[in-house]
């Protein structure tokens, strides 16, 4: 595929038209047609539908745009700063990442990150859904525990653990008996394994609450309505405080949060500044230093 016949393409589909890119960019409009067409026949694909008073991407042209416009701006912004002898980072960046840690952490990452790197135009969208990083435009995704994708290169940046909290004006039960609990979403089990000093055991909730985010829950919890099962972070300032009581630690997989980006990608320098920032912020990625960084 001709790269020059490529950038001239994502130039008119960017700017709307033959005319506009024309105008825009100062290069002709009879040339910009020309690698257009030129492109259309070595793909075998029309791209555009030309009408009379205006330029429509076709499907198979939209998606060339969406998928090549990243890459492109990475290349173009790969050789300024070779030829600059230096990496700055500049441009957007988006990033999607979840819910409770957009929450809990990301207000004051981001505005750390945009106070050191000023030229670059941060964008965070707090989602808990999968998402196709290429399809969407995201140049960075962080996930809880994300499934293996061989698409992706993944970094874990922080660890976290899932607990059993309550007031401790609420009594732990015992025989069997179940506690109030309150819930994260009508699916979650009414049967919690924890383990404690004393080894392992089974607590039983009865929901009297279900909601659907990890800080309301701990708001709940702190009320005193029932038990809950809260990521340590969240609640270390309360079990040192003694306004909250360990019940135990949920027996399973240690939660990790991860950095994913496209493997087909180049790491732009604007990836690799945000990937640095997160280092400092948790150098050693571990509960303590989050709930740190969130405070109380």
């Amino acid at each position: 595929m001709d790269l020059l016949a490529l950038a001239d393409f994502n130039l008119v589909a960017r700017h709307g038209g033959f005319g506009k890119a024309a105008r825009a960019t100062g290069r002709p409009k009879a040339t910009l047609s020309r690698r257009v067409a030129e492109l259309e026949s070595s793909l075998d694909l029309r791209l555009f539908e030309r009408g009379a008073r205006n330029l429509k991407l076709t499907e198979e042209g939209r998606a060339l745009f969406e998928r090549t416009g990243a890459l492109l701006a990475e290349l173009d912004e790969t050789a300024a700063a070779i030829a600059s002898g230096g990496q700055k980072p500049k441009g957007r960046l988006r990033i999607s990442a979840p819910l409770h840690f957009s929450q809990t952490a990301m207000g004051r990452i981001a505005a750390g990150f945009a106070l050191k790197y000023p030229e670059v135009r941060l964008e965070v969208t707090s989602e808990d859904r999968s998402v196709d990083m290429i399809e969407e435009g995201y140049d960075l995704v962080i996930r809880v525990n994300p499934d293996p994708d061989e698409s992706l290169i993944g970094r874990p940046f922080l660890r976290d653990r899932l607990v059993v909290v309550a007031s401790p004006d609420l009594p732990r039960p015992t025989g069997g008996r179940a506690a109030p609990g309150v819930a994260r979403g009508v699916s979650e089990a009414q049967t919690w394994q924890v383990k404690t000093s004393g080894g392992r055991s089974t607590i039983r909730i009865e929901p009297v609450l279900t909601l659907s985010t990890l800080i309301t829950i701990r708001d709940a919890v702190r009320a005193g309505v029932g038990a809950g099962r809260l990521p340590i972070s969240l609640v270390s300032h309360d079990l040192a405080d003694g306004t909250l009581v360990n019940w135990g630690e949920i027996d399973g997989p240690e939660v990790t949060l991860w950095t994913l980006y496209p493997s087909r990608r180049l790491l732009s320098a604007r990836v690799s500044a945000f990937l640095d920032f997160l280092k400092q912020a948790f150098p050693n990625g571990t509960p303590e230093e989050l709930a740190a960084y969130i405070g109380r």
